[in-house]
């Protein structure tokens, strides 16, 4: 059973997957990075000085009373909160991430279409007569003795 999963494992599958894996979940807090820290704030600045991660909404307010200034004063006081300035965050990085990897899958399709070969030039002709194949330069079928 171990010599298997041994084989399973050194199998260059698994090894790639494993390896994309890791370099995904490292992408991926690269783009979070990207977005909540790079790109949201000049974002929300533009919208007024709009902070998309302390968007929310109030289901129920907590012991402490709202109203509450910022997602982590509510999530203290117990708040039931929708936080969809997360979300709008979230869907963010998942354009960011689909759109590099559409590049990285357009490059690697590129590199790997082949030229196209021109169609190689006819060595044989149809007899008109008999239809069988003969020499481009024939004037006489080898098959029917016809003169083409």
């Amino acid at each position: 059973m171990i010599k298997e999963f041994k084989t399973f494992v050194m199998r260059g599958n698994v090894l790639d997957m494993a390896v994309g894996i890791i370099i995904g979940g490292a992408f991926g807090t690269i783009i979070k990075s990207l977005v909540n820290d790079i790109l949201m704030p000049p974002i929300g600045l533009l919208l007024g000085g709009v902070d998309f991660s302390n968007l929310f909404l109030v289901l129920k307010t907590g012991p402490a009373p709202g109203p509450y200034a910022t997602l982590a004063l509510a999530q203290e006081s117990g708040a039931v909160t929708i936080n969809y300035g997360i979300f709008i965050n979230g869907i963010i990085s998942f354009l960011i991430v689909a759109f590099a990897l559409f590049l990285v899958i357009r490059a690697v399709n590129r590199l790997q279409k082949e030229e196209e070969v021109p169609a190689a030039e006819p060595t044989t002709k149809e007899c008109q007569y008999c239809f069988s194949a003969i020499p481009i330069k024939a004037t006489r079928c080898p098959s029917c003795t016809s003169d083409l």
